[in-house]
C-alpha cells in the first residue's frame, strides 16, 4: 500500500497494509493481484487525486502489463458500490477512520515558510531565521542551507574552503534523508555573488545587481577566436520571426474617447496616436472554428480615464463575442511581436485626438504634440519584414537617432531618409516601403549616417550625441510556470518546475512568465470566472515580481481560457489538443484516460505547431499564408497520462519489490521513415516531419571539430545546425536524447542546450 501527497509534484511512500495507515487527508493506492484500488481521503484535493492516478498508471503498466482493473473508493461514500465493499473486505470489514483536524497537512504546507540554517564546519545545522530574511544574515565565511520545502538551496560564502563546501552538501543530503523528503525535491548549490533570482526572492530587499552582459561578451569572444584562426567574421542575420497565428483574419479597431467607442474605417486602422487608447479585435481561422484575440492598446501619453475605459469596453465586447476569446493588455513600446503581425504595417503618431488628452494639455498648459503634416516630424522605422513593419514618431531631436535603425525626417517641404551605419539591407527595404505608406507623394532625399547636410541637423535642432553601438537583442529567458493560490484579498505563488501541459489543471489559475510577456491561464473549474479578474491577477503578479527579475508593470498581459489556448501560448508546451478538450475535473479526466474512455468536448482538434508567413501587397491587403516550419512544438503522441512518473514511485517498484517488472527495461520508439524526396539536396539539408527537424544525408564530424571554439573547425557546414553533423551515438551521448526528441523541443530550449555544449 502506498500513500500519495502533492498536487503538482507527487510524493509517494510505502506504508504498512493496515487500516491504521489510512487517514482523511491523503490519497492511498492498494495493489492486489487482479485490481488496483485508489482510496481518496475526504480532505484530499481533486488535484492530489488526479496526480495519484499517474502512480496508478505506472503500477498498472509495470506490474500488471497494462491489464488489470482500476477501482476508485471515496472516503465516506458506501452506497451500492461493489468496489467499496471489496476494498473494505481486504481490511476485515468497514470501520470508521479517526477524525483529524481538517486538512492539517495541507494547511501546514500552505503556511510553511523558508527557513535559513547555518551549517557548521562539523556539519551541524543551526537555524538562523525564518519568515523575514535579509542578505545581511549570509556571512561570507560560512555556508547556509535555505529550506523552501520543495526546493533546497546551499549557499556557500566566497571565503569558505573546499572542505567546508563539501561538508555543507553532504549535511544537506543527510538532512533530506532524515526528513523523508520527496526524491523530486530540488537541491541547488549557489556561490556568493552568483545567486539566482529564485533564491534572492526569499530575502527582503535584496540589493539590485547589474546583470553581466554574458550573451554579448560570449559573442565577442567567439568572434575573436574565429579571427585568430584566420576566418572572416560576419554578423549572422537575425533569425526571421514568423507569426504563430493565421494571417488571413479580419481586424477591427475602436478608438476610445470620453467613455465612447468609435469604429475606425479600414484604411485608417493602421494609424494610432500615442496619447489615445484603442481596442483591437482580431478574428482568425483556426482549423474548423474562428478564434478571437482582443487587445487594449494603451498609448504612452494617454490619460487614466481612457485607459480604464479601454479595458472596460474590451471586456464588454469580449463577453458578447461567441466562444472564449483571448484578452491582452498592451502598453505602447512593450508590444509583443504577434501584435505587430496583426497590423502588418503600423504608423504611430505623437499626440492624440481624444477629449481627455485635449483637456490634459489645456490644464497643464503644454503644447499639443499631435502630428501635423506642416510641422517637423521624425519617424523611426523598425520591423523584420514587409508583414511586420512600423514607423514610430519620436522626438524630433538628434538624440533620438540610433545607428542600428533607419529614419524618416519630415522638415517642411523637404523629406529625408536617414540610413544608420549599422542597419541592414532589409531595414533599407522597409524604409522605402514606409515612405510610400506614410505619403506616396513624397520624394525623399537619401542620407547616409556621417554625410548629413546642415539642413538635416538644423531641422533636428543641431548635432548631438546619439546611440552608435550595435543594438543586440537580449538572450531569450526561460519561461516559468506558477500556480496561484487565491485568497479573498490576495494570492500566493508556487512555481512548478519542469512543467508540462498536464500541470495546467482545470481547477487552478496559473501564470506563465515569459519575461517579456505573461499569460494568465484560467481553468474551466477554477474560481476565477471573468477575464477582468484575470487581468487584475496579472497586474498583481507583475507587482510581486516573484523571481526578482525586474518585471515591468507595463509587461503585456494575456488572459487565456482553458480549451482556447492560442498557438503563441501552446508553443511553450508539448501540446496535445485532445487533452485541452476533455470533460470533467482533473481527476475525472485522468481516470477516463486510465480506463481508455476519454470524453472530449465538441471542438475541433487544433494544431499548435503551425506557423504562418505572409506576403503583403503595397496596399496592405492580407494574402494567403504559407506554412512555415519555424517555432512551435510537435503534438504529443501520448494516448494516456503523459506526466513523468515520480522518481520515488520508480524506486518503490524496482529491484526485488513484488511490484517490479522482469527486467525494468523500456521500449524505445521507432524512428519515422524519411522520404528521400523531401531532401533539398544530396549532400545535406533538413526535413521537417510532424513539426520536428531531422538531419538527412549529412557528413558526420566529431564533436571536437564541430564546437564553436574548436582548434580544427569544420568548414562548409551550416553553422546554425552544428549538432546535425554529429553521429547518432555521439549526439545521444552529448545531449542525452535522440535527435528526433531534440528537434521536438521548442527552439529556445534547443538553443540553450546547444549553447551549453558550445554548438551555438
Amino acid at each position: 500500500m502506498l500513500t500519495c501527497k502533492g498536487d503538482h509534484v507527487v510524493r509517494v511512500k510505502e506504508v504498512p497494509f493496515s487500516r491504521s495507515s489510512l487517514n482523511h487527508n491523503d490519497v492511498f493506492i492498494l495493489d492486489t493481484a487482479s485490481k488496483i484500488f485508489l482510496f481518496s481521503g475526504c480532505n484530499s484535493s481533486i488535484q492530489e487525486r488526479a496526480k495519484a492516478l499517474e502512480v496508478v498508471q505506472y503500477v498498472k503498466d509495470t506490474k500488471h502489463g497494462g491489464n488489470c482493473q482500476v477501482a476508485t473508493v471515496e472516503d465516506g461514500k458506501f452506497v451500492g458500490d461493489p468496489d467499496v465493499g471489496e476494498f473494505w473486505s481486504l481490511f476485515g470489514g468497514y470501520a470508521p477512520i479517526p477524525k483529524d483536524s481538517p486538512s492539517s497537512i495541507q494547511n501546514q504546507s500552505n503556511t510553511s515558510s523558508a527557513k535559513l540554517f547555518w551549517i557548521t564546519t562539523q556539519g551541524k545545522l543551526c537555524q538562523s531565521g525564518n519568515n523575514s530574511l535579509s542578505k545581511e544574515m549570509l556571512e561570507p565565511d560560512k555556508c547556509y542551507m535555505l529550506d523552501c520545502d520543495d526546493e533546497i538551496f546551499v549557499w556557500m560564502g566566497r571565503q569558505t574552503s573546499i572542505t567546508e563546501r563539501k561538508t555543507s552538501i553532504s549535511s544537506t543530503e543527510e538532512f533530506l534523508r532524515s526528513q523523508d523528503r520527496s526524491a523530486g525535491t530540488h537541491l541547488t548549490s549557489i556561490t556568493e555573488g552568483l545567486e539566482t533570482a529564485k533564491f534572492r526572492s526569499y530575502f527582503d530587499n535584496w540589493p539590485q545587481m547589474v546583470a553581466p552582459r554574458l550573451y554579448e561578451e560570449g559573442r565577442e569572444k567567439v568572434a575573436a577566436i574565429f579571427k585568430q584562426h584566420g576566418y572572416e567574421v560576419k554578423e549572422l542575420p537575425e533569425e526571421d520571426v514568423q507569426p504563430l497565428i493565421d494571417c488571413r483574419g479580419t481586424l477591427k479597431v475602436w478608438w476610445v474617447d470620453d467613455n465612447e467607442l468609435s469604429l475606425i474605417p479600414g484604411p485608417e486602422q493602421k494609424k494610432l496616436f500615442s496619447s489615445d487608447c484603442y481596442i483591437l479585435q482580431y478574428t482568425y481561422p483556426s482549423d474548423e472554428r474562428d478564434e478571437n484575440l482582443f487587445y487594449a492598446w494603451i498609448g504612452r501619453g494617454s490619460v487614466m480615464e481612457d485607459r480604464r475605459d479601454a479595458i472596460s469596453h474590451m471586456n464588454v465586447i469580449a463577453d458578447s463575442t461567441r466562444g472564449n476569446p483571448v484578452l491582452a493588455q498592451v502598453v505602447q513600446d512593450k508590444e509583443p511581436v504577434q501584435f505587430f503581425f496583426i497590423f502588418q504595417t503600423l504608423i504611430i503618431f505623437k499626440g492624440g485626438k481624444s477629449a481627455g488628452y485635449k483637456k490634459l494639455i489645456i490644464e497643464k498648459g503644454i503644447a499639443d504634440e499631435t502630428y501635423d503634416e506642416s510641422k517637423i516630424a521624425l519617424f523611426r522605422v523598425q520591423g523584420t519584414s514587409p508583414s511586420n513593419m512600423q514607423a514610430i514618431q519620436v522626438e524630433q531631436v538628434s538624440t533620438s537617432l540610433n545607428s542600428s535603425y533607419c529614419y524618416i525626417l519630415q522638415a517642411g517641404t523637404s523629406v529625408f531618409t536617414w540610413i544608420g551605419s549599422l542597419s541592414s539591407t532589409r531595414d533599407h527595404d522597409l524604409l522605402d516601403r514606409m515612405v510610400e505608406l506614410i505619403n506616396s507623394t513624397w520624394q525623399p532625399i537619401s542620407v547616409r549616417e556621417g554625410s548629413e547636410p546642415d539642413v538635416f541637423w538644423n531641422a533636428l535642432g543641431g548635432r548631438a550625441d546619439y546611440a552608435r553601438a550595435k543594438e543586440i537583442k537580449g538572450h531569450p529567458e526561460d519561461p516559468h510556470l506558477f500556480m496561484l493560490n487565491i485568497t479573498d484579498d490576495d494570492f500566493k505563488v508556487k512555481e512548478i518546475y519542469n512543467f508540462t501541459q498536464d500541470d495546467l489543471t482545470t481547477e487552478d489559475v496559473l501564470v506563465l512568465d515569459c519575461h517579456t510577456e505573461i499569460f494568465v491561464w484560467i481553468g474551466c473549474h477554477s474560481n476565477v470566472k471573468s477575464k477582468q479578474q484575470g487581468l487584475t491577477l496579472g497586474m498583481k503578479f507583475l507587482e510581486k515580481d516573484v523571481l526578482v527579475e525586474g518585471l515591468s508593470s507595463e509587461t503585456p498581459i494575456y488572459v487565456v481560457s482553458e480549451g482556447h489556448e492560442p498557438p503563441f501560448f501552446t508553443c511553450f508546451f508539448e501540446w496535445d489538443s485532445s487533452k485541452a478538450n476533455m470533460h470533467g475535473n482533473s481527476f475525472e479526466r485522468k481516470l477516463a484516460l486510465l480506463k481508455g474512455k476519454p470524453k472530449t468536448l465538441e471542438a475541433p482538434v487544433r494544431n499548435s505547431r503551425k506557423t504562418y508567413s505572409r506576403e503583403t501587397t503595397p496596399d496592405g491587403v492580407r494574402s494567403k499564408p504559407v506554412n512555415s516550419n519555424g517555432w512551435g512544438r510537435s503534438i504529443s503522441p501520448a494516448s494516456g497520462v503523459s506526466s513523468p512518473t515520480p522518481p520515488l514511485a520508480r524506486e518503490l517498484f524496482s529491484g526485488s519489490s513484488p511490484l517490479s517488472t522482469p527486467d525494468g527495461s523500456l521500449k524505445s520508439r521507432e524512428s519515422p521513415r524519411i522520404d528521400e524526396k523531401s531532401s533539398p539536396s544530396k549532400n545535406g539539408g533538413f526535413i521537417q516531419a510532424d513539426g520536428s527537424e531531422a538531419a538527412i544525408n549529412l557528413l558526420i564530424y566529431p564533436y571536437e571539430r564541430l564546437k564553436v571554439v574548436s582548434k580544427d573547425p569544420v568548414t562548409g557546414i551550416d553553422v546554425t545546425k552544428r549538432e546535425a553533423y554529429l553521429s547518432v551515438e555521439e549526439f545521444e551521448a552529448k545531449f542525452g536524447m535522440t535527435k528526433m526528441d531534440f528537434y521536438k523541443l521548442p527552439k529556445w530550449k534547443q538553443n540553450k542546450l546547444k549553447m551549453s555544449l558550445n554548438l551555438f
